[in-house]
């Protein structure tokens, strides 16, 4: 599994992100992941609504196509 190293990070997020932590019954590292996760998560679901109107072409019949030139 990946493993992420943030440097610099202002003591007051870490602050923070402990409180919220410890209020959620949670290890720092278990609240940080969680959040990357939501947020990850968050942000796909937003690309798909943005192109789930729109159809794409299958890029193998382009390549085969270019290819047949």
């Amino acid at each position: 599994m990946a493993q992420i190293l943030v440097r610099n990070l202002d003591e007051s997020v870490v602050d923070r992100l402990k409180k919220r932590a410890t209020l959620n019954s949670r290890s720092l590292q278990s609240e940080v992941k969680l959040i990357l996760e939501q947020a990850s998560r968050l942000v796909a679901d937003r690309i798909r609504q943005q192109f789930a109107d729109r159809s794409f072409s299958d890029s193998a019949d382009l390549i085969r196509e270019d290819r047949d030139r």
